[in-house]
């Protein structure tokens, strides 16, 4: 880990802050590498293939799904970890410039689509500082143009941390029974509280209600699950709490504005295409 975290630091300190007006490309199969907390004065934009990359800053964990790419603007201390060898990312930082679009200024997961996915392989073969003035400049400048044009929507996969003790370990015991089927009265007698105190607690630690929360962690879950490949969607759905597949997909389609089995045929589509 100490030799992870030096070759971390020397890349991200030494390489894509080096030339302040550059455009700097990077892309890297992450194999174990954990990214430690760090900071850019370039806004990036960090694309995954593979798997999932989790994405925390001071606040919230994001979670970064295969085909979608997370916008994490200059100056948010933040740090990068696969959940598997096989994770692609591709990386762009962009130079801050004066009077951009809000677009840039916030933390946000949104989905690839066929344009934008074809205009990030280009890069592919792009590695380190793209010079103001060159083609390769021009051409992921494009890539940074277009953005708050085509991604109008920026998807809730993130969950912020509790703080409150007695919410954490609530939270714990949620994480561990994902497949079950839990009632916030429930939860509130197996906890001490009464309904309305813990419903408070929820929105004063969280922001959230228990039914938004524990929605959207389910649905990460069955990300992974999905992404793993091992089960069909029927058997993710129940991994997750849901007897109905209908529920389950409709949910998921809220939240990622795909179909399960389309996300899957997704992920397919990429392999077969053999970008990486």
């Amino acid at each position: 880990m100490e030799e992870q975290t030096i070759l971390a630091e020397k890349y991200y300190t030494r390489e894509v802050d080096t030339d302040k007006k550059s455009i700097y490309c990077h892309h890297d199969l992450m194999g174990e590498l954990m990214i430690p907390t760090h900071k850019h004065e370039k806004g990036q934009m960090l694309y995954a293939e593979g798997g999932i990359v989790y994405v925390t800053t001071e606040a919230k964990t994001y979670f970064l799904p295969a085909r979608h790419f997370i916008w994490i603007p200059a100056g948010i201390a933040h740090s990068i970890q696969p959940n598997s060898q096989s994770v692609m990312m591709r990386n762009l930082y962009f130079p801050v410039e004066m009077n951009e679009d809000s677009f840039y200024g916030t933390e946000g997961i949104y989905p690839i689509n066929d344009l934008l996915l074809q205009m990030m392989l280009f890069t592919n073969r792009w590695n380190g500082n793209l010079k103001k003035g060159s083609r390769n400049y021009s051409i992921a400048l494009a890539i940074k143009a277009i953005l708050p044009e085509i991604c109008l929507t920026n998807l809730p996969l993130s969950l912020p941390f509790p703080k409150d003790t007695r919410l954490i370990k609530i939270i714990d015991y949620l994480d561990k029974n994902l497949g079950d089927t839990i009632l916030f009265s429930d939860l509130a007698d197996r906890f001490g509280f009464s309904e309305r105190s813990l419903y408070r607690l929820f929105q004063k630690d969280l922001g959230m209600s228990f039914i938004q929360y524990f929605t959207i962690r389910r649905i990460l879950k069955a990300i992974e699950l999905l992404l793993e490949k091992k089960l069909s969607v029927n058997e993710v759905a129940q991994a997750v709490g849901y007897n109905s597949v209908p529920t389950f997909s409709n949910t998921f389609f809220k939240t990622l504005g795909q179909r399960p089995s389309d996300y899957l045929n997704g992920v397919e589509i990429l392999k077969k295409n053999n970008y990486s």
